[in-house]
C-alpha cells in the first residue's frame, strides 16, 4: 500500500497549491541554479500554516525580488522592517538571510556542498542542535536533490538521494506512528532518521519517496 500511494501521490497534479511550486515556477522560467535554490530556501522557511497562505506570502516575497532572487540578494539593498511576512517571520529575519546568503555566494556557486546542518549554522545562524529534526531545511534538500523528474527538482546532481531525511513535521510524525514506520512519540532527529530508514527498507535508492507514500496517506485517511 505504501508503494502504491508514492507512485500515485508523486504527481504535479497534487502539489500545485504547494509550497514546492514556487521553485518550480522559476526552474520551469529557466532561471539560474541560484535563483531556484534561493527560491526553495525561503520557500521551504516559510512552509508553515495554511498553503494558500503560504503560497500568498512566498508570492510577496519574489514579487519584491522581482522573481530574480539571486540578483536581489547579491545587490544588498533589502526590506529591512519588523512588518510581517508570514507569521512570525519578519522583513528582518528576511534581511539577515539574505544577507548571509550573499556572503555565501560571493564565495560559492551553489548551496549545494551545505548539510541541513551547515545550511542550520552558516545560512539561519542557528545554534547546533543534536534533537533539532530541520523540517524546512530537509525539506528544501528533498526538492533539490531527488531527480526522478515528476515534483522535486533534482538540481543538486552532486548530492545523494540515499542521504536525505525525512522532513519532520506533526503531520509527518502522526501518519507514521500510524502506519508503524516509528515508535517514537518525540518529534526529533532520532524520530526522523528511524522513519526515514524504515523507507530505507522499502525504497533503498530513494527513501524519500516514502514521503509521498505518507502524504496519501495522510489524503485518504483525512479523519
Amino acid at each position: 500500500m505504501l508503494r502504491e500511494w508514492a507512485e500515485k501521490y508523486n504527481d504535479p497534479q497534487y502539489f500545485e497549491e504547494d509550497p514546492v511550486s514556487i521553485p518550480r515556477e522559476l526552474k520551469a522560467r529557466g532561471a539560474s541554479l541560484q535563483d531556484v535554490e534561493i527560491a526553495a530556501l525561503f520557500a521551504s522557511h516559510l512552509a508553515w500554516g495554511l498553503r494558500s497562505t503560504i503560497l500568498r506570502d512566498c508570492h510577496r516575497l519574489l514579487d519584491e525580488m522581482q522573481w530574480r532572487p539571486y540578483d536581489y540578494v547579491m545587490a544588498g539593498d533589502y526590506r529591512n522592517d519588523s512588518a510581517s511576512l508570514h507569521r512570525t517571520v519578519k522583513w528582518s529575519e528576511v534581511a539577515g538571510i539574505c544577507n548571509r546568503l550573499r556572503e555565501w555566494y560571493t564565495w560559492h556557486d551553489s548551496m549545494e556542498p551545505l548539510s541541513a546542518k551547515e545550511i542550520r549554522s552558516v545560512i539561519f545562524r542557528r545554534k547546533d542542535d543534536p534533537k533539532a529534526p530541520d523540517k524546512k531545511i530537509n525539506l528544501m534538500r528533498r526538492w533539490m536533490v531527488r531527480r526522478d523528474g515528476r515534483v522535486d527538482l533534482g538540481l543538486w546532481e552532486d548530492s545523494d538521494p540515499q542521504e536525505l531525511l525525512v522532513p519532520l513535521d506533526v503531520h509527518v510524525h502522526t501518519q507514521a506512528l500510524a502506519l508503524g514506520l516509528t515508535t517514537r512519540k518525540q518529534k526529533d532527529m532520532s524520530t526522523a532518521v528511524q522513519i526515514t530508514d524504515a523507507f530505507r527498507e522499502i525504497w533503498p535508492d530513494d527513501p524519500l519517496l516514502g514521503d509521498f507514500a505518507l502524504f496519501g496517506y495522510g489524503v485518504t485517511h483525512k479523519k
